[in-house]
């Protein structure tokens, strides 16, 4: 009975105790898919560098959702403002040269966070800018369907 209780005790103990689950395995993305990834990211980054919309335009869900955490100011409506942009605005503002640079200034990254199934997160850095994305995969083809992005503070020069 002794060692009933003891084994009892040991359990509720072991229960009550926090439990923390080992971390998953690391997520292996195979090369053809995260090279697909690492393409329409480019696109992304690259097309609005270069001043190229149809290149921004393939890379891009037609619903995309691209919005950005802004401070709230005296006039704001919103409890929690974004600043939102939708595809075609994005297709405009590259299509104006907005973030056209010399490509001796490219300084880009494009990092493959996780895949699983149809659905990606990609990380994007430029010297401007830090974006995130979701992305799916419509059959062979992956687009953007939501960005949060980061202005970086730009040094005065």
């Amino acid at each position: 009975m002794q060692s009933l209780a003891l084994a009892l005790a040991l359990l509720l103990t072991q229960a009550a105790a926090p439990q923390t689950a080992a971390p998953p395995p690391a997520a292996t993305i195979d090369a053809k898919t995260r090279a697909a990834i690492e393409a329409v990211a480019y696109d992304y980054v690259d097309g609005q560098l270069e001043g190229d919309p149809a290149r921004v335009a393939r890379a891009l869900h037609p619903d995309l959702a691209k919005r950005a955490v802004v401070g709230a100011g005296p006039t704001s409506r919103e409890v929690f403002p974004l600043r939102r942009m939708s595809a075609d605005e994005l297709i405009e503002l590259t299509r104006q040269g907005a973030l056209k640079t010399p490509k001796e200034q490219w300084n880009r990254s494009v990092r493959v966070l996780d895949v699983t199934g149809t659905a990606a997160v990609v990380r994007v850095e430029t010297p401007w800018f830090v974006d995130y994305f979701h992305m799916g995969r419509f059959g062979e083809r992956w687009l953007i369907v939501n960005a949060l992005w980061f202005n970086k503070p730009q040094q005065p020069g």
